[in-house]
């Protein structure tokens, strides 16, 4: 769920992709990085924390050039250790080098255990650094050749954006798991980014999204980016962006998000059209739950009220390393609108149930706040299993409705009655004019090279 950026052929490279970072805050808040090339040299700069909190003027001056890459940080593979931190860095025969990466290798330990076994050294646990190594061990004279052949040893879901001297190189998996997308700045150069918000605020053009199976070769010998098709594409985008992870106001790979959402929570009031529910008003778990649940409003005529207000100043808890970290942050998070809701019947509405710990919280933060019902639906089906494509959930264990059924989930997180979508119902909402990355609830686990 990490964002990456690459910015190509503008004087301000380090600063846009900084805004750009901060426009993706929401895909990782455990550390933040960007390398910058000038005159034939690399600089890089990247810590724990927040794009506010690393990026000062005076990081900012350090990373000079006309070209940068940068990642925010949402642990999937390795350690919360700021030596995992992105960008990742190396210098070896062709020169310097520097990588980006958003995604999931998923054959990331036995390449790890054949570079090892050959001599490679590893500074971190992070899978993206495989590809460091397997682009240095390579013979081949041109660094694009031996981008390609690291590629055809890695499996999985990823967006790479690579940083040499003088070129950058973008890559997104055959499945286009992960959203990749292409856009012109109106200063001059090109911006690629994990999502569409960030060129907004770059003031940048949308061009296309990146295809899947395709590579992006950014020279300053060429005035548009050279299209290498790499890989035959099996278009899988990941649902779960549209779900919860990208911003309601990205376009993902020519979907609105905020629609999509929208979408989600009217097939959840037509499908409890006829259940005999009755319920006072409609309340979003903000913010990831609001459009579902305006949608809702709209869809079934009952009052859509902001009954549990957000503090912003709390990062997501979702993508929050440790359980201990997740339940403070849902204390200092979430609080109720006691004067609005007591004595009320309440329909609320949230993105996903993952654990089951902060559906739990939230409703009895509610009751004790006097609401009389809770009656809590979900905008996505049930999350069963683990995914290895990218989202922090590694073991099924983790995962409540692999563990129980919906109305001992019901009964566990203690609602008055508990629905979710079903995934042929996400599927419609979203879109049914292509295959979907549905593996979290469904088990399907596509990805096979």
């Amino acid at each position: 769920m990490c964002a990456i950026v690459g910015i190509f052929g503008n004087e301000n490279a380090s600063r846009l992709a900084s805004l750009a970072l901060f426009s993706m805050q929401h895909r990782g808040q455990e550390a933040t990085g960007i390398s910058s090339s000038c005159n034939g040299k690399i600089y890089t700069k990247k810590n724990s924390g927040l794009v506010s909190e690393v990026f000062n003027e005076e990081a900012l001056k350090y990373l000079k050039g006309n070209m940068a890459i940068g990642h925010n940080r949402y642990s999937t593979a390795g350690s919360d250790s700021i030596l995992d931190a992105q960008p990742v860095f190396a210098k070896y025969k062709l020169g310097e080098i520097s990588i980006v990466h958003n995604g999931n290798l998923i054959n990331k330990d036995e390449v790890r255990e054949e570079l090892i076994d050959r001599g490679a050294i590893f500074q971190t646990g992070m899978d993206t650094e495989n590809l460091i190594h397997l682009i240095a061990k390579n013979s081949k004279c041109r660094l694009q050749d031996r981008i390609i052949e690291a590629l055809n040893k890695t499996i999985g879901a990823y967006c790479f954006i690579i940083q040499s001297r003088n070129k950058q190189f973008v890559i997104r998996d055959r499945y286009g798991i992960r959203p990749l997308s292409l856009g012109k700045l109106k200063s001059g150069g090109y911006i690629v980014a994990s999502e569409t918000c960030a060129f907004d605020l770059v003031d940048a053009q949308f061009v296309r999204d990146v295809k899947p199976g395709e590579m992006l070769v950014f020279s300053e010998k060429t005035e548009e980016p050279e299209s290498i098709q790499l890989f035959e594409p099996n278009f899988r985008p990941c649902a779960f962006e549209y779900v919860y992870f990208a911003r309601p106001d990205s376009v993902i790979d020519g979907k609105n998000v905020y629609r999509t959402r929208e979408n989600m929570g009217k097939t959840l009031a037509k499908n409890d059209l006829n259940n005999g529910i009755k319920v006072d008003m409609v309340v979003p778990v903000p913010d990831s739950g609001v459009p579902a649940a305006l949608g809702y409003s709209v869809e079934s005529g009952i009052p859509f009220e902001y009954g549990i207000i957000r503090n912003h100043y709390v990062g997501r808890t979702f993508i929050e390393p440790t359980q201990e970290m997740r339940n403070m942050k849902v204390k200092m998070k979430l609080s109720p609108m006691r004067s609005l809701i007591e004595g009320k019947s309440l329909l609320v509405i949230d993105d996903s149930i993952v654990r089951g710990t902060t559906s739990k919280r939230i409703v009895k933060m509610l009751k004790e706040a006097g609401a009389k019902e809770v009656h809590f639906r979900v905008a996505s089906p049930e999350i069963k299993f683990p995914c290895y494509y990218g989202i922090d959930t590694p073991s099924k264990e983790e995962l409540i409705s692999h563990r129980m059924t919906k109305d001992e989930i019901c009964e566990y997180i203690e609602a008055d009655t508990l629905e979710y979508l079903s995934v042929e119902d996400l599927v419609e909402s979203i879109g049914n004019d292509r295959n979907y990355a549905l593996e979290s609830f469904n088990g399907d686990y596509f990805v096979t090279q």
